[in-house]
Parts: structure tokens; C-alpha cells; sequence
């Protein structure tokens, strides 16, 4: 995996932090590994839906289907 060099800001209501904090915690993840994860997940089912490229996913050479 690739070093994480870029820092995102974003601007939330207390209620979202709160919310996304409390999420974070059931799921036993720092709120930016927590945020960082949905994020990609996110992106990857807009990106995917839309046909283009996913640039932070390796693309995979599974081989010709026996």
C-alpha cells in the first residue's frame, strides 16, 4: 500500500461528527481510517456505475476463465 502523503478537509455539523465518531467506534476504527474506508467504497460504486477506472485499485489478472 501506497504511504498516505495528502490530508482532506471537510467541514461537518456536530451531529455528523457524532454520528460518524459513533460509527467509527462500533466498528473498532479511528474515525479517519473509518471515513477514509466508506470514502473508497463510495467512490469505487460511483466510478465502477459510471464505467471508468478506479485509480486506487490494482487491477487484477485473474487469468482466462478455464
Amino acid at each position: 500500500m501506497r504511504a498516505k502523503t495528502r490530508t482532506l478537509q471537510i467541514r461537518l455539523t456536530d451531529p455528523e461528527k457524532s454520528g460518524f465518531s459513533a460509527a467509527a467506534a462500533i466498528a473498532g476504527l479511528p474515525l479517519s481510517s473509518w471515513v477514509r474506508e466508506r470514502l473508497r467504497l463510495s467512490a469505487i460504486r460511483e466510478l465502477e456505475g459510471a464505467g471508468r477506472r478506479v485509480p486506487f485499485v490494482e487491477n487484477l489478472n485473474l487469468g482466462e476463465a478455464r
